[in-house]
């Protein structure tokens, strides 16, 4: 496969498989004239590394899924470990999230939204506190 082709299976762009490449995640072979040619393992990779990234795994997440996924003597144990803990920085972004969506809400609750200059929205970024959270 060329990489329209795998690009088109795995549903990643050419431009995020070229970044795959360079980085190590993959490494297709190369024909004589230099042009990539994916094979079946490559597109299993890549679907893999896509769906890696659509929950949100870092690459080096993904680098250790990757190696994990490929060693047969691996314990789940490990593989757990390394979904915990992203799991554990999605909760606290969404902690930080709510933070940010309950102080917004307030402000715009706050705010008469008419022609008065006065404004609780721009007075709260305006303020030297608001510097110092979160």
């Amino acid at each position: 496969m060329n990489i329209g082709e795998i690009s088109t299976r795995s549903g990643l762009p050419a431009k995020t498989i070229r970044y795959y490449e360079d980085i190590g995640l993959i490494l297709p072979e190369r024909s004589e004239n230099g042009y990539r040619r994916f094979n079946e393992n490559d597109l299993h990779r890549l679907s893999f590394l896509g769906r890696a990234r659509a929950l949100g795994f870092s690459i080096e997440d993904c680098r250790t899924l990757m190696a994990l996924y490929k060693d047969e003597a691996r314990a789940s144990a490990d593989v757990k470990q390394v979904a915990t803990e992203h799991l554990t920085r999605i909760e606290e972004k969404i902690e930080q999230l709510q933070s940010m969506h309950d102080t917004l809400s307030h402000l715009v609750s706050e705010c008469a939204g008419d022609n008065r200059p006065d404004c609780p929205i721009l007075n709260d970024l305006a303020s030297p506190k608001a510097c110092h959270k979160g």
